[in-house]
């Protein structure tokens, strides 16, 4: 008599990506979603206003106390690298939460710092954690409608611009009135706060990946390797950061020089131009979704190369160097913009990885022209750092006429 074979165990199904094409998300998640990314990244920023302050407290050299900037830098790389790919592998709004909790903690550790090795320490961990901006932005486009991706990310990240620009005159305001440590006892109460509300409503999406860890990693790369348009976006956002960096970095020696002689505040506050170019994220979103990313790719380095112009004529006149450095800052933001809206089509999969190839490119792109201007400056001055502004730019527009995408 035969018998039957044994029927195997049955498995699970891999976990299917979740997709929000059949409904719009709601209103309230996206500024949840905007208002998280612009907290977290502020993180990160909050100590290059407060260095003097801290290294008065800490009896710190002025070398020491600026590494405090590098080495929060350095904890941001590792996070693009280390964490944001577990995007795809855990389940989104526990890896979110678990980092904001070990940020709090690291924040308090900075505030309660008695010497410069537990606060560059905690510091590292900050960046480290700071990274959550990098994860929501790919969930942001992961629960959006296909129709209103573009436009969804454009508002995220319009949360995540103001936090990256108001987060420095925030920290001189709060430490002026109490102390720089006063500011980072606020940071972690405003993260606290933050974590119970994307626990509370933060929707719950499974994995896209069963990969482990260390394949998951490797991925990365083969996934630079398999996409064309990845690396030439890549391209497109390292050019547009350098451009970005370049003309940022030098530009407070010049405002506190002849012919301007600005004080400290008065070039912190110049650097509140560009908050209103933040909220135009969401009507570029709005011309990525209509399939305008690439012509407004060409138009955004022709904006970065008109305010390499203007920055020139601004060495000695300042409304061309205000509106020199609007207009790259808004170019640069417009090629960021295009990029993310364009590679998050790529794979649903994947977007975890995806941001962190191409914010890897981008964050190297950034500290190459943050070097660049520095040497331009000091050898030959202001001039330089417009021409190697506008030669970023050109640089832009002839890989976007040579690489179509």
């Amino acid at each position: 008599m035969s018998t039957a074979a044994p029927t195997p165990p049955s498995t699970p199904p891999p976990a299917q990506p979740v997709s929000a094409t059949h409904r719009p998300v709601s209103r309230s998640l996206v500024v949840l979603l905007a208002a998280a990314t612009g907290l977290t990244v502020a993180n990160t920023y909050y100590s290059q206003p407060l260095l003097d302050a801290i290294a008065r407290d800490l009896n710190l050299g002025s070398g020491t106390a600026g590494l405090v900037v590098t080495l929060g830098q350095l904890g941001y790389v590792l996070g693009l690298i280390l964490l944001v790919p577990l995007g795809d592998l855990l389940p989104r709004r526990r890896l979110v939460t678990t980092m904001l909790a070990v940020s709090v903690a690291a924040l308090i550790l900075v505030a309660a710092a008695p010497g410069f090795g537990v606060l560059g320490a905690a510091i590292v961990v900050v960046g480290l954690t700071s990274v959550v901006a990098q994860v929501l932005v790919p969930f942001a486009a992961t629960v959006a409608a296909e129709h209103e991706r573009g436009r969804v990310v454009g508002y995220v990240m319009t949360g995540l611009l103001l936090g990256t620009l108001l987060s420095r005159t925030t920290a001189g305001l709060v430490a002026e009135v109490t102390s720089w440590r006063g500011m980072y006892l606020l940071a972690a109460a405003l993260i606290t706060v933050l974590t119970v509300l994307l626990y509370r409503y933060l929707p719950d999406l499974p994995p896209t990946t069963d990969q482990h860890y260390a394949r998951l990693l490797g991925s990365v790369w083969q996934l630079v390797r398999r996409e064309r348009v990845l690396r030439r976006r890549a391209l497109y956002g390292a050019l547009s950061f350098v451009a970005f960096n370049a003309l940022w970095t030098p530009l407070a020696f010049v405002l506190a020089r002849p012919p301007y002689r600005f004080s400290e505040a008065a070039i912190g506050l110049f650097a509140l131009i560009a908050v209103p170019l933040a909220f135009t994220a969401g009507p570029v979103g709005w011309l990525a979704d209509r399939g305008l990313g690439r012509p407004g790719t060409a138009g955004s380095f022709g904006l970065i190369l008109a305010g390499a112009g203007l920055a020139v004529i601004g060495g000695g006149q300042l409304w061309a160097l205000a509106l020199g450095a609007m207009l790259v800052t808004f170019g640069a933001q417009c090629v960021h913009l295009f990029n993310q809206s364009t590679i998050y089509r790529l794979d649903p999969d994947a977007r975890s990885r995806i941001t962190t190839a191409y914010m890897t490119s981008y964050f190297i792109g950034g500290v190459t022209g943050s070097a660049l201007a520095a040497a331009a400056y000091a050898q030959l001055g202001w001039a330089a750092v417009a021409a190697l502004v506008a030669a970023t730019a050109v640089a832009g527009l002839l890989a976007w006429w040579r690489l179509p995408s």
